[in-house]
């Protein structure tokens, strides 16, 4: 098996790509294909400091002159990577009338829309930057500095680097020591010293020595399950607190109300004592609030009564009216929500996400799906994801998370984690100092568009993280570019590494061969098999000879991808 062929020949097989909409995440996407030995051409709507005429094609996206002059009907593949839905489908629509085989990788912002997509044309994947990066902010803000991520069992599991300094539990320890461990996967092995894949590592029983680097996905842990019903209405219920704040107002009213009545009835039973308790309290209550009552309690009073009953009369109108206003308000209004919201939030151990952004409503989502308290604190009122939040049980406060006495409603001095993540990065970096300033000892996960100075940021305020969503999907969009549709992705030395599902067909290159020689061969590195109905993981994968029908989860670099696709093209398995 001839899999990866002379130098000369691979210039010619590598797929062009096109990528259109170089704004941050398409140039990310951009830079890192070219860094990968890609071909790839970009396309932008004006001219990019540094980048040559050759290199980035300047005109109208959409427009069919510019998808031309980028070589669309030579092209493999074709990245759409703006951040406007409606130009991403326009440009989809054109490239596809110039060249209807093209694979094209479409970002989108609403996912339905995607997903529809994806069904109905041929060779179209579209990906979402905020469905790529929540999860990086999700394990960070659980105290795992995840550098990627990996679907595997039907789970989103966290990958992050191991160093192994002269501390480290598993420095001198075994390879395969590790690699037989349900609950953790080897993904790369970086030694200090020499160079060595591996599954070459694990098979020759290479230990750990101090400098080395090893990438592992780790098992993410779902939580027990939440409070049941009735432990959150005793905690609303308990929460007078939140009750007087808002509905002080309901309050104050219906103790005018009933001082009125009172006055009243003890008025009529004093002038009349023929008149029983009962009966003055039957007409006072009528009278006030309209509904009438006994007229013959007034019928022969003095003229004092009947004006003091006037009175009563147009003073009880009034009130009625003010506490029918008010309830109404309360009830039907947004205060009873914001009561309901504000007297559920968690006590302890719950995480706040400030900003219902595209990329907050995912983090709330994945917290939540882990069995994570969550207290959601928004602004706009009227913002689209806020039904969505409220309708799994998630409460929202609707107040500035930059305030102090917001932070403390939401009760941060015994919160897990804070994530700033709304749409503007300097009231992120507002929200993120002040909570640090509140509770120094509360994490802090901040979303900062600019990759460049995210790092910057997290250098001088030393957040726990400062992370940005076009560094962290960009990856995800060059793998997916070079090859297939991807579980996982990672970048480890400047080297970009996927991981994706192939079905092993009789035709495949790695059918009726062992999983250790294939891999070794083809420089990748084997996660997990699923052969008849069972999967196959650690030391037995590695023994294993893969027949037709069987699954095979592995990762390899990407610039790989396109000599094993053009060898043989397995067919990937969806993520």
């Amino acid at each position: 098996m001839q899999l990866f062929l002379c130098k000369s020949c691979c210039d010619y097989m590598k797929p062009r790509i096109i990528v259109c909409g170089l704004s941050r995440t398409g140039y990310k996407i951009f830079r890192l294909l070219r860094q990968q030995g890609a071909l790839v051409v970009g396309i932008h709507h004006k001219p990019i400091p540094g980048e040559s005429a050759g290199d980035v094609i300047v005109g109208v996206l959409h427009a069919a002159s510019t998808l031309t002059a980028a070589g669309i009907q030579q092209a493999h593949t074709l990245v759409i990577a703006g951040p406007d839905d409606e130009l991403n489908l326009s440009i989809m629509m054109q490239a596809r009338v110039l060249n209807p085989r093209i694979r094209i990788i479409n970002r989108f912002f609403n996912t339905n829309l995607g997903d529809r997509l994806d069904q109905t044309v041929p060779n179209h994947l579209s990906m979402s930057v905020a469905g790529l990066a929540a999860p990086v902010f999700t394990f960070a803000a659980l105290g795992n500095q995840a550098i990627g991520q990996i679907k595997l069992f039907k789970q989103t599991w966290p990958i992050h680097e191991e160093y192994i300094d002269e501390n480290h539990p598993w420095l001198g320890r075994k390879l395969v020591d590790l690699w037989n461990d349900r609950s953790r996967m080897l993904i790369y092995y970086m030694p200090l010293k020499g160079e060595i894949d591996l599954v070459a590592a694990v098979l020759s029983g290479q230990e750990l020595k101090v400098g080395d680097r090893v990438i592992v996905g780790t098992q993410p842990r779902v939580r027990s399950p939440r409070k049941s019903l009735i432990a959150k209405l005793l905690k609303v219920l308990t929460n007078l607190r939140q009750f007087k704040k808002h509905a002080e107002s309901v309050v104050a009213m219906s103790i005018v109300l009933f001082v009125i009545i009172v006055i009243a009835t003890l008025t009529y039973t004093s002038t009349n004592t023929n008149i029983s308790i009962v009966d003055a309290l039957y007409f006072a209550v009528g009278m006030i609030t309209g509904a009438g009552g006994n007229d013959k309690v007034v019928e022969n009073a003095p003229a004092s009564i009947k004006l003091f009953t006037v009175l009563m009369m147009l003073v009880g109108a009034a009130v009625i009216g003010l506490l029918y206003a008010l309830l109404n308000d309360f009830v039907l209004g947004s205060r009873f929500k914001q009561f309901w919201d504000a007297a559920r939030v968690p006590h302890r151990h719950h995480y706040i996400v400030c900003g219902l952004s595209g990329i907050g409503i995912k983090i709330v989502q994945q917290l939540y799906a882990s069995g994570h308290e969550v207290v959601v604190i928004e602004r706009d009122s009227n913002n689209k994801y806020v039904n969505t939040a409220r309708g799994v049980g998630i409460p929202v406060v609707y107040a500035d998370a930059s305030f102090s006495a917001t932070l403390k409603v939401a009760n941060l001095e015994s919160a897990a984690a804070v994530l700033a993540v709304t749409g503007n990065d300097a009231t992120n970096l507002e929200i993120a100092l002040k909570a640090k300033c509140m509770t120094p000892k509360v994490p802090v996960i901040v979303h900062y568009a600019e990759p460049d100075f995210a790092r910057m940021a997290q250098q001088v305020f030393d957040f726990e993280a400062v992370l940005s969503p076009a560094e962290l999907a960009a990856p995800a969009f060059a793998a997916a570019a070079l090859g297939g549709e991807v579980l996982g992705n990672g970048i480890t030395a400047d080297s970009l590494w996927v991981a994706f599902a192939t079905l092993i067909t009789a035709s495949h290159p790695f059918c009726d061969q062992p999983v250790k020689d294939v891999a070794m061969s083809a420089d990748f590195v084997p996660l997990y098999l699923e052969t008849n109905s069972k999967t196959i993981h650690g030391w037995d994968l590695l023994e294993t000879s893969l027949s037709a029908g069987d699954v095979l989860y592995l990762t390899m670099p990407a610039t790989r991808l396109y000599q094993l696709w053009r060898s043989a093209p397995p067919q990937v398995m969806a993520s």
